[in-house]
């Protein structure tokens, strides 16, 4: 069983710290205090120990009967290794007859007024000893002066010079493992803050520069913090409103996109209305002057080709009239039995001319391929028009169409495949826009409506770059039964 433990927020983790720190600190200074506790407490017992000692052989060379020896008390002191003991033996005339320092010895015991005396009475082995005395003047010796008294009679004196409170040592140390230990403390409390501060300080400053460059760089995400706390919260709640905020505009620009179609759309078909009568009567007044003057004039052959010239610019113009009116009209399809790959052909046949004189040749690929399909032969002519006459286009000096037809999945593929100047992959997913053109001339229109008539017929059309070669590839996949035009019935033309 695996044990989660729970989120914790950011001022729980900032609580949290603090108490690991205070806990640190406290802990250290317990822990050196306890040792220097230890270590002063040690040493007052051993220079209790060594006072004892001193004492004791003392008393025992004043009240031994026979011969001691002399320097058994300074080989003693010797022994103990420091500076702040010195031991004398003195007779009861208050002359020195043995210490620790030989240079004492013969000298009297006048202690100077400035010497802290205390004196004390030795009598059958117990004496008093004065209590250590910590303060500022801790590090000043003090003079034990110490009777030694048999029966009411004074054998001589014990003289102490010691120092109880000299205890610099234990405290020096004391302050230098505070000092340590403080500054590992204060050095792990630097480099857990600086860790909080790149975790968290970095995720908000992340978050504070996208919301500020929103105007200059866009909508754009911020990596999300991987913690459970509100730092974590924050990113992600940021990004949430960034998506939001990106789909609000796109839905924005979409209604604003379609809203300009619409207009257009509208005003397309208006226009077209009002010029489409005019056209028809001028082609209809062409067929008259052609019929009535065509064999009385001289210059017969010149007439007539002007007159096919004209014919020719309003059939153009009645062409680019029907676009706009197919823009604004939802688009019928009547399907019947046609042989795509015939259909193909003759749009081929009409384009011969023209591909002849720049250079341009065809290979066609069928291999068996049933190409009879049930469509609206008129519309779909019209798709293969449009994407003939772009691939001559982009082939002004000369190149090579394939046409491909090819079975998948119970759809047809008609692949068209030009060597011409090619197409930029941005530029591919914006074709089939209304009004979107790359050319000099046109209108932007003939894409839209391909795709519109094929979609009507159950299929889809792409046009995209060749891969790793130069030309464009325009795909069209048409069902093989027909399509299910049912399911289309109510779509109409944006």
């Amino acid at each position: 069983m695996r044990f989660a433990f729970p989120a914790l927020n950011l001022r729980a983790k900032l609580i949290l710290l603090m108490m690991v720190l205070l806990a640190l600190t406290l802990g250290a200074q317990v822990i050196v205090s306890l040792g220097t506790q230890e270590a002063i407490v040690d040493a007052t017992q051993q220079k209790v120990t060594d006072l004892a000692n001193a004492i004791q052989i003392s008393v025992q060379e004043l009240t031994s009967v026979g011969p001691t020896d002399p320097a058994r008390l300074r080989n003693y002191v010797a022994s103990l290794h420091t500076n702040s003991f010195e031991v004398s033996i003195a007779s009861s005339r208050n002359l020195i007859i043995n210490s620790s320092n030989p240079k004492l010895i013969g000298e009297a015991i006048n202690p100077s007024p400035a010497d802290r005396v205390i004196v004390e009475r030795l009598r059958y082995g117990n004496a008093k000893v004065q209590p250590i005395r910590l303060g500022a003047n801790s590090s000043e010796p003090t003079i034990y002066l110490i009777p030694v008294e048999v029966e009411d009679h004074l054998l001589g004196y014990v003289r102490v010079v010691a120092n109880f409170g000299d205890f610099a040592q234990p405290l020096a140390e004391s302050r230098i493992h505070e000092l340590t230990l403080a500054s590992i403390i204060f050095a792990i409390g630097l480099v857990i803050a600086y860790f909080l501060a790149e975790r968290y300080v970095e995720p908000i400053h992340a978050v504070a520069n996208a919301a500020q460059n929103i105007a200059a760089r866009g909508l754009e995400p911020v990596p999300e913090a991987k913690s459970r706390d509100e730092i974590g919260l924050l990113t992600r709640s940021f990004n949430e409103m960034v998506e939001q905020l990106r789909r609000a505009r796109e839905r924005e620009a979409e209604l604003a996109r379609l809203e300009r179609f619409t207009a257009l759309g509208q005003l397309a078909g208006g226009l077209a209305h009002e010029i489409k009568n005019p056209l028809n009567f001028m082609s209809l007044a062409l067929d008259q002057l052609r019929a009535r003057y065509g064999r009385q004039l001289k210059d017969r052959d010149n007439f007539l080709h002007q007159i096919g010239v004209m014919k020719d610019e309003i059939r153009r113009l009645s062409e680019l009239v029907q676009s706009f009116l197919s823009y604004g009209k939802p688009i019928e399809i009547r399907p019947a039995p046609t042989d795509v790959k015939a259909l193909v052909d003759g749009v081929l046949q009409l384009s011969e001319s023209k591909m002849r004189s720049q250079a341009i040749t065809v290979v066609e690929r069928a291999d068996g391929v049933h190409t009879r399909l049930s469509v609206d032969a008129e519309k779909l002519r019209m798709c293969f028009v449009n994407v003939i006459a772009n691939a001559i286009q982009a082939m002004p000096d000369g190149g090579e169409l394939t046409i491909e037809f090819e079975e998948r999945d119970s759809r047809l593929v008609i692949r068209f495949t030009d060597t011409g100047v090619g197409i930029d992959p941005d530029l591919a997913q914006r074709v089939f826009e209304p009004f979107f053109t790359t050319k000099r001339e046109g209108i932007g229109l003939g894409l839209f409506l391909s795709k519109a008539i094929v979609e009507r017929h159950g299929g889809t059309i792409a046009i995209a770059p060749r891969e790793g070669e130069r030309g464009t590839v325009a795909t069209f996949t048409l069902p093989m039964g027909g399509g299910s035009l049912a399911a289309y019935e109510d779509v109409k033309a944006l």
